[in-house]
């Protein structure tokens, strides 16, 4: 993997009683520096939501580190296993209990070909340019306010404060006879200081997609933005937890490649000399005929 990445996690309990929020990796207060991403986002009531969202990172988790391709890519058929594996490790934990147990799912690998992205549920994904100070890919919610925004029956403003704002409809849930999908993107134009920012619905509870690219924007420590996040969402009610995925270096960049300023000048070089060259000929050659008129 060329790109160079530095990554923090949020993991906040808000005004909960337990925390249905799980990472992959574990939330740490240290820098992480892997290629893989998994942010579950828990439901079922106290310990079933856990207990789901625990399940998939870790069965997902698991098949990713254990299956690595020889080429160094990450494709939508190594998500599809990944994903099979997980709801393998759901089915098993199934209660039977008529209320099934779920989970939101956003997924990131970062692979020679770029970073494949994969979510279920209302739990987001976004690709910040802070750069150009805006959002390049955010993913479609999975939910009824947002359906029912598209659909043209509510306004955004409306399912901000909407009491149906937390009703998803896709989520990872066991022995279901059609399990939820993932909708997948792969990220290829990445670029040094990127972001890539997962985060469960409880994080954006008081924050505006504008806000969020400020706060990135700022010139300030990765480590210093974190805390910024997590003194904005302090007094938010839900669990809210967060990825925030610093592009260091990018395998895609030119303008730092070792040798390319050679080649450039050579490339520039080359024609210049050919018209030298074909300058001294011609002189010799107009040389040649005066000579000759002039015997």
């Amino acid at each position: 993997m060329d790109d160079k990445i530095n990554a923090y996690a949020i993991h906040e309990l808000g005004k909960r009683s337990n925390q249905e929020d799980s990472l992959y990796p574990p939330a740490s207060e240290k820098a992480f520096h892997g290629r893989l991403f998994i942010l579950c986002d828990g439901m079922g009531g106290h310990a079933a939501g856990e207990v789901a969202s625990q399940a998939v990172c870790d069965a997902m988790s698991r098949y990713v580190e254990t299956h690595p391709r020889e080429d160094g890519l990450f494709e939508e058929r190594d998500f599809r296993a990944a994903l099979d594996a997980a709801y393998d490790a759901l089915d098993r934990l199934d209660t039977g209990d008529e209320k099934k147990m779920g989970t939101t799912l956003t997924f990131a690998c970062f692979h020679e070909g770029g970073c494949f992205t994969a979510h279920i549920g209302d739990s987001r994904i976004y690709h910040i340019r802070p750069s150009e100070g805006r959002i390049l890919h955010v993913t479609r919610d999975h939910s009824l306010v947002n359906d029912l925004v598209e659909l043209g029956e509510m306004t955004p403003e409306e399912a901000r404060s909407s009491r149906q704002k937390n009703v998803i409809t896709r989520a990872m849930q066991p022995n279901l006879e059609h399990p939820s999908q993932a909708d997948c993107v792969q990220l290829t134009d990445l670029k040094s200081g990127d972001y890539i920012y997962m985060c469960s619905d409880g994080m954006l509870e008081e924050m505006e997609d504008r806000e969020l690219v400020n706060i990135l924007s700022l010139p300030q420590p990765d480590a210093r933005k974190v805390r910024i996040l997590k003194e904005a969402t302090k007094e938010n009610r839900d669990n809210h937890s967060a990825w925030l995925i610093r592009i260091e270096s990018a395998g895609g960049d030119r303008q730092s490649a070792p040798g390319r300023m050679d080649a450039a000048v050579a490339a520039v070089s080359r024609p210049r000399g050919l018209a030298i060259l074909a300058a001294l000929v011609l002189l010799v050659v107009l040389g040649a005929i005066i000579l000759l008129f002039r015997g």
